[in-house]
């Protein structure tokens, strides 16, 4: 189980004298002098009240749906150039809007948008299921996340296994196809059914093998777990119970199946590389206040009863680093109101180790049928409710399709109100890492803010101190102006501060450059 909550690094700051470039903070090779100067002139410094209205860390991610060509890549058949163009679009839109994350679904159902040994080519990229698009995407899509300083989540979906309900017209190598009995036919699809401890290898198998692969920043599930309920369709398991149940009841069979697999990939997740952090975003409402006194006060489905998704049991085990409830819903929703769920949520996850982010519905805004979602203000207002629980980690925002089109001019407006600065994602102390050493060798030239990149820095965050007024230096974003992977920025003429970043983005004693 996962204990004691991630503190937030905050440099230890002081006013250069005479050097062009400084290291501040203790420990940095100076003299014991020199180390007791620059912290009694960084006292005002720590004593500033960080501004609320600038959060230093703050998860802001989008999710690129694949299925079915949601968000990318548009449509099949596209070449190389013009999918990796696209991506590149999307990240740029997000990066203009200072996001720091993206979720790329990168298995639909059961198939891969990477080369795999595994499961069968992603229809989606070529429109015909196993064939090899001549290029594999996935270094590209987590290379270039990396470049603007994001980090990268494969985003798994466990059990679906087809949007087609014949084994038969799957690719050869299908693994439905070679095992039909693992598959359960309902609503007219394939679901691997989450009963058998050969579908739980076999997923954790795939996503292990990701992890292993390639340089991945977290592993996601969606909240695809037992299939949503289809009328007069039942999903029949019966077998797989009669064999494995050992005398629970059906639906606390199911329950515990979803959990052991979370369990076992969790541990599969970490075994493979500590660092990667591996979460969930349920249906967001776990049950209502009718079915269980501590449920939130709504009247929608629960994910408990309907999907056998237990939330509650995976933040209590530890078997979690974050969860991202999905709460697709209004402000004021007479069944399903959105601060009542977000307080919820928060309440759950307090006194433990796991994260919360919440899960915005961009994809409603300007939805005809709620006269709530036309007002393009709904997402900015929904983060300044975040913002008022202090256990609320970030925000994520389906999808990146609307990202682009900007509905109702939303997107430029949450932006604007909210993330006028860039943002560092939250720390996760068991996750590990280091904060790095600060770089050296800072300067200016030409226009040009540069440095030597430091050991193992992943990326750097770059300040621009006021010229006068209340300055709060790295203790909020509010002088942050960039994340950047390269180790060069452009100056405009000021006082700077750059810190190194690792791959959790522990952050290291900030160098001042004066740029003229």
């Amino acid at each position: 189980m996962r204990t004691g909550r991630p503190l937030l690094a905050v440099a230890t700051l002081a006013v250069a004298t005479t050097a062009a470039a400084y290291v501040f903070g203790p420990g940095a090779g100076e003299s014991p002098a020199a180390s007791r100067t620059k912290t009694a002139m960084a006292a005002p410094a720590a004593a500033c009240k960080a501004d609320a209205r600038y959060p230093k860390r703050e998860l802001r991610g989008v999710w690129i749906a694949t299925t079915q060509n949601i968000d990318w890549p548009s449509k099949t058949g596209l070449s190389p150039a013009k999918q990796r163009a696209e991506y590149v679009k999307i990240l740029d839109n997000a990066a203009r809007r200072h996001l720091n994350a993206v979720f790329v679904q990168v298995r639909p159902a059961s198939d891969a948008l990477y080369k795999s040994s595994l499961e069968p080519w992603s229809q989606y990229l070529t429109g015909t299921a196993g064939k090899d698009p001549g290029w594999d995407p996935l270094p590209f899509l987590i290379d270039e996340a990396h470049k603007r300083g994001m980090e990268f989540h494969a985003w798994f979906n466990p059990y679906r296994a087809s949007y087609g309900d014949s084994t038969a017209k799957l690719p050869a190598a299908h693994p439905a196809r070679k095992h039909p009995g693992w598959v359960v036919k309902y609503g007219g699809r394939l679901y691997y059914n989450p009963g058998m401890p050969a579908v739980r290898r076999h997923v954790t198998k795939v996503i292990t093998d990701v992890v292993s692969r390639y340089d991945v920043d977290g592993v996601h599930f969606d909240d695809y777990f037992y299939p949503y309920p289809v009328a007069g369709a039942k999903f029949d398991d019966s077998a797989a119970f009669k064999k494995h149940g050992k005398g629970k009841k059906l639906a606390d069979w199911r329950r515990d199946n979803v959990n052991t697999l979370v369990a076992e990939v969790d541990k599969a997740v970490h075994d493979t590389k500590n660092h990667v952090k591996f979460g969930i975003s349920p249906f967001g409402i776990w049950r209502n206040t009718s079915n269980d006194p501590s449920g939130s006060k709504t009247s929608g489905m629960s994910a408990y009863d309907s999907i056998y998704a237990d939330a509650r049991a995976w933040i209590k085990s530890g078997t979690v680093d974050y969860v991202l409830p999905q709460l697709y819903w209004p402000r004021g929703h007479r069944l399903a109101d959105y601060t009542t769920l977000a307080r919820w949520w928060a309440r759950e996850v307090k006194g433990t180790d796991v994260q919360l982010y919440i899960g915005h519905g961009l994809y409603r805004v300007g939805a005809a049928d709620d006269k709530a979602w036309r007002k393009p203000g709904e997402l900015a207002a929904q983060v300044g409710v975040n913002r008022k629980l202090k256990q609320v980690d970030g925000s994520v925002y389906f999808s990146a399709k609307q990202l682009l089109s900007d509905p109702l001019g939303s997107v430029d407006r949450l932006a604007g109100s909210r993330y006028g600065r860039p943002a560092l994602p939250p720390l996760m102390k068991e996750r590990g890492g280091k904060a790095p050493a600060p770089p050296s060798g800072a300067k200016v030239s030409g226009g040009t803010l540069s440095w030597t990149p430091s050991g193992n820095a992943r990326a750097y965050a770059v300040y621009r101190l006021p010229k006068s007024g209340k300055d709060c230096h790295t203790s909020d974003a509010r002088d942050l102006v960039a994340v950047v992977s390269k180790p060069s920025y452009p100056a405009k003429g000021g006082t700077y501060l750059v810190t190194s970043l690792d791959r959790l983005y522990n952050e290291s004693d900030a160098v001042e450059v004066k740029a003229g």
